[in-house]
């Protein structure tokens, strides 16, 4: 079987991240795996076998974002007749999805869009009045009467009570896990090994909240210490080191900074905490849940919630800090037992075969 991703570059981010994942176990199951990229940036080392083709768009005239969809997606086309039939598209991101929706090539039943995130957050919450009302028309009509794939229930429940539409199909498909390669990369030396510490992993961005982690941290009483891997602007930096400073918690938050390979860190934390405002997902409960190392979230709009279940429930926290202060201090004094059975639907190799399935199905 042929199969195309299409995505908006490989920046480095969780989504290019879940493709690229994906694409190496379809390539390990034998199918022949393609992917088009949108923009000329790679921050991932590409799977051995993986097809790759950049269509890069080189025009600047100064009306060019008024043909953008028009011009990219016909651009696309060109590389699609080029490259032949595939037996199933996956569309990834939301620039991408408006590219492929206006394809004159593509069949539509073969052509799934991958929605990795809570739409209504990060698409309406600041639009109010018309201006959200057109918004969500626009989304609409990208995605009315297509086949969706969503990466949590939450995501499928977002995209269709939110956008009043109806999809052709909707599957929902959790984020896969290279179980093995994870615990590897987890084996790599960390010269925070035998220390007591919590870690929190994500770009400094606004939805991330680590003004609420580090609020949280420090009222949870927990004296070990913090540990942010990931970066922002220095703006941004500067301004959570003036928080923690500010709440007298700055000499016990370390700022790690971006880490290639984060999961030496995680595994020898004591606890991760997520403290977002929605997570698509929740990539890194699963990555911290696999290494053994207990977790704690907000209940957030998205996949948390799905993650956490049974006993590992006890680690969901309401959307503030006192609240997520309490399940900081309750699962560091009180780790929950990780069943590791549990975390089976989220093996790589299930993920893929219902992947493979939306070529049975069209």
């Amino acid at each position: 079987m042929r199969i195309l991703f299409i995505i908006d570059g490989l920046p480095g981010g969780g989504a290019e991240k879940v493709v690229l994942t994906l694409a190496e176990g379809l390539l390990r199951q034998g199918q022949q795996v393609t992917l088009f990229s949108l923009r000329d940036v790679c921050h991932y080392p590409l799977p051995a076998g993986l097809d790759y083709q950049l269509i890069a768009d080189h025009c600047r005239t100064p009306w060019r974002k008024l043909t953008e969809l028009s011009r990219r997606a016909a651009q696309l086309d060109k590389a699609l007749q080029a490259a032949g039939s595939f037996d199933l598209v996956l569309s990834n991101l939301h620039k991408t999805d408006r590219i492929v929706a206006k394809s004159r090539v593509l069949a539509t039943e073969k052509v799934w869009f991958c929605l990795h995130g809570m739409f209504s957050r990060s698409y309406l919450g600041h639009r109010r009045g018309f201006d959200r009302w057109l918004k969500q028309r626009k989304i609409r009509a990208v995605y009315q009467q297509r086949n969706l794939v969503a990466v949590s229930q939450a995501v499928a429940d977002d995209i269709e009570q939110q956008f009043n539409l109806t999809p052709s199909q909707l599957r929902v498909i959790y984020n896969p896990f290279d179980i093995e390669a994870i615990e590897q990369a987890a084996e790599q030396p960390c010269e925070m090994a035998g220390m007591d510490y919590l870690i929190h992993v994500g770009r400094f961005h606004e939805g991330k909240r680590h003004d609420r982690l580090i609020e949280a941290y420090a009222q949870s009483g927990v004296s070990a210490p913090l540990l942010l891997v990931g970066q922002g602007t220095p703006a941004q930096t500067e301004k959570l080191k003036a928080l923690a400073s500010q709440l007298g918690v700055a000499e016990r938050v370390i700022f790690k900074g971006f880490q290639a390979n984060p999961y030496p860190y995680i595994r020898h934390a004591a606890q991760l905490i997520l403290s977002s405002d929605s997570e698509g997902f929740g990539n890194v409960l699963v990555e911290a849940l696999l290494l053994n190392t207990p977790v704690v979230s907000t209940r957030c709009p998205g996949g948390p919630a799905e993650i956490l279940t049974g006993e590992l429930a006890r680690g969901l926290a309401d959307l503030n800090a006192p609240a997520l202060a309490d399940r900081i201090r309750d699962i560091y004094e009180n780790p929950p037992l990780i069943d590791r059975t549990r975390l089976a639907r989220f093996d790589l190799l299930a993920i893929c075969q219902q992947y493979s399935s939306l070529i049975k199905n069209p």
